[in-house]
């Protein structure tokens, strides 16, 4: 299990970036902490969290994560895909971004490359 941990800031245009990588077949879980610029949580608190990956920008989603917050006052959540789904993936680069409503308002909290890899030894 991954975990990151970034400052986001709803002023900036820019989302952070977090790389990550998938094994193709295994369960895949990342746990993020997201900061503010001032260092205190950013708090998800009323917000619904969503994301998704694909081979390129602007490409049919090849996946959707499972995303749940962890402790939304302290700016935690994680996201996650099943052996079944990460079974269907193919070997290769891919792009992923998750994104958080609060209201009408959606910012792009995290994106990032993932590096999918095959493995040698059968699944359990």
């Amino acid at each position: 299990m991954a975990t990151r941990t970034f400052t986001f800031d709803v002023n900036s245009d820019y989302p952070p970036v977090a790389d990550l990588v998938i094994n193709v077949g295994a369960s895949f879980t990342c746990t993020y902490t997201v900061n503010i610029p001032a260092g205190s949580a950013y708090d998800m608190t009323d917000q619904t969290l969503s994301g998704q990956m694909a081979k390129y920008v602007g490409a049919a989603a090849t996946a959707t994560f499972t995303v749940g917050l962890t402790s939304a006052y302290d700016g935690q959540f994680y996201i996650g895909l099943t052996t079944t789904q990460t079974s269907a993936l193919t070997e290769g680069r891919y792009f992923y971004d998750v994104n958080a409503k609060d209201g009408s308002t959606v910012n792009r909290i995290v994106e990032g490359q993932l590096l999918v890899r095959g493995g040698i030894s059968s699944s359990l």
